[in-house]
């Protein structure tokens, strides 16, 4: 048994300095069926303990894995007597076949830190080497056990199927907070008293009404930043008492009406109703994950939301006849908002253009970028809703530059009435 440890031993080192590019010789290996066994074990026994690392030794071993590992053994023997048969020397086909599988257990650590399109061009070198080193460097020989071996890495990559020996732990199942019969019932007393809390408008005043709507509870970012941006509307922008905030969260839910498209529509006929359509503007802010075809993100389990699609909110505010808009769309692709929002009357603010990303929305945050830049940063210095979004779009730019990602290309439409209905007043109506 120490002689075979030892013979395992030696064929671990041989494969390592194959694996590594330094000088190895075909009798430094070890070729004997028993020699091989114990390889095939040895290696199997590394591909399971550094998959178990992987999770933190957290997982399950999966069983499957099993015979899918077995399958590869007839592969590397059955190319390595391929081989053995080209070069017309029977005798070296386990040694061929030890070659070729020598140098796994190595390589399973290098998995660990080299990018899997490197690690397979890096594999297949190996083996070509480990051809050269058993068989020689005559030609045609060594061409044809070149494509021997390519043969073996086309069949070992797209026949056998791809598993993982080690389980990730499943998550324990928690049951949603909105399935608590308590907590799903208090939903509608939310929105009913939101909508009911929704002063109107006084005649001759130009007051400013806040609706805000952040349909994503993945991430728990997006009620941060609205629990921030509704507050200081209410406080800085004198829209207490003209203001609803729609969320979707998992930690908000008895504190704000979850931000479905139906209660969007309630709440934007609503205001359309209390406001003065003449004098009155809304300042609608959208904060959620963004799509490729410009719909948001909509995440509340266990239900199952419609995205809001710009096409679906231009319907719902024509619908409330709300006439004078500003609207901030803080997510991926928002540029995509604009062309359907666009109107005389309406500015449109987005976080990027219709085919960029914006940064921001991962966990532990309190504010995406540009909600950060905007809302915070920006409308610090100035009431002015457009020349926010001049200073923001600066704030962005500079950090993302800073930190090498690629612009987001902030965008902003103002429409000929509202531009000019500005020309002569803040963009915002009067604080009191």
């Amino acid at each position: 048994m120490k002689l075979y440890l030892l013979s395992l031993y030696r064929n671990v080192i041989a494969g390592t300095r194959l694996a590594l590019f330094m000088p190895v010789r075909p009798y430094d290996y070890r070729a004997s069926p028993l020699d091989f066994t114990l390889l095939m074990a040895f290696n199997f026994l590394v591909w399971v303990a550094v998959a178990a690392f992987r999770t933190g030794v957290s997982g399950d071993f999966n069983e499957t894995a099993i015979p899918i590992y077995l399958g590869s053994i007839p592969l590397a023997l059955v190319t390595a007597m391929l081989v053995a048969w080209i070069y017309a020397d029977g005798e070296r086909l386990l040694l061929i076949a030890t070659a070729l599988t020598a140098s796994d257990a190595v390589f399973e650590l290098i998995a660990l830190v080299v990018p899997p399109a490197i690690l397979l061009a890096w594999l297949w070198l190996i083996a070509v080497r480990a051809v050269i080193v058993c068989g020689g460097r005559r030609r045609p020989q060594v061409l044809k056990g070149v494509l021997a071996v390519t043969a073996m890495f086309a069949i070992g990559y797209f026949a056998f199927p791809r598993t993982d020996v080690w389980l990730e732990p499943e998550e324990e199942a928690q049951a949603a907070p909105l399935a608590e019969e308590r907590i799903f019932h208090l939903q509608g007393q939310l929105i009913e008293r939101a909508l009911a809390a929704i002063a109107s408008g006084r005649a001759g005043r130009r007051e400013l009404y806040f609706v805000g709507f952040a349909p994503d509870a993945s991430e728990e970012v997006f009620v941060k930043e609205m629990r921030f941006v509704r507050e200081e509307f209410d406080q800085r922008f004198a829209t207490a008492g003209r203001s609803i905030a729609l969320v979707s969260s998992q930690d908000a839910l008895e504190e704000f009406p979850i931000a479905s498209a139906t209660n969007l529509s309630r709440a934007l006929a609503r205001v359309g109703e209390r406001m003065n359509a003449d004098e009155d503007t809304l300042f609608l802010f959208l904060s959620a994950h963004g799509y490729r075809d410009h719909r948001l993100s909509a995440v509340q389990p266990p239900l199952e939301l419609a995205p809001l699609t710009p096409t679906a909110l231009a319907r719902m505010l024509q619908d409330a006849g709300i006439k004078w808009r500003v609207i901030v769309v803080s997510a991926c692709y928002s540029g995509g908002f604009i062309e359907p929002l666009r109107d005389d009357n309406t500015i449109v603010i987005t976080a990027s253009s219709a085919d960029r990303s914006s940064f921001g929305c991962e966990s532990g945050r309190d504010f995406t970028y540009f909600g950060e830049a905007y809302f915070r940063d920006a409308l610090a210095g100035t009431r002015s809703f457009t020349r926010a979004f001049e200073l923001a779009k600066g704030i962005v730019s500079e950090r993302e530059a800073k930190e090498k990602l690629e612009p987001s290309l902030p965008q902003m439409w103002v429409g000929p009435a509202i531009a000019e209905r500005l020309k002569n007043a803040p963009d915002q109506p009067d604080e009191k």
